[in-house]
């Protein structure tokens, strides 16, 4: 069996203690690999309440600040030496979000995600990591 030759790894963040450890994880194998690093994290429309999702001006304040702090790992990966970084944002369930968007977009090699997110019910569970693990088209590392 050969191993497949790996270019890009997409991770997922949302500051969780197992997202961290991810995001750690994913810095050392691109940097180790000299992989290119995709560093992804989604705006949760249904932690708003309706009035919130509604409100243009809400949902740009929260996209904004989501962005910066993003920018925040990706500075992290660049000082650690991972040579080439970008970041996407989308919005929406995290696990559908993911599988159904961004990996056809970025088109990673590998997905890396922490076994609990931040959060909701499905911290408690790993719902969102176990839906990736079955129905992503890569082969995806859960760290916990």
């Amino acid at each position: 069996m050969t191993m497949m030759a790996m270019h890009r790894i997409l991770v997922g963040v949302d500051d969780s203690p197992d997202a961290l450890m991810a995001f750690d994880y994913a810095i050392e194998e691109a940097k180790k690999e000299n992989l290119e690093l995709v560093i992804v994290s989604i705006l949760e429309s249904d932690e708003m309440n309706v009035y919130q999702a509604l409100n243009k001006d809400f949902v740009h304040g929260e996209y904004t600040d989501l962005e910066k702090h993003v920018l925040n790992y990706r500075n992290q990966a660049l000082q650690r030496g991972v040579q080439n970084v970008r970041v996407v944002i989308a919005e929406g369930e995290p696990g559908e979000t993911i599988i159904d968007q961004v990996i056809p977009k970025v088109q990673p090699d590998l997905l890396i995600v922490g076994s609990k997110s931040q959060k909701g019910v499905a911290k408690y569970f790993g719902s969102q990591a176990a839906y990736m693990a079955k129905y992503a088209p890569i082969p995806v590392l859960v760290v916990r």
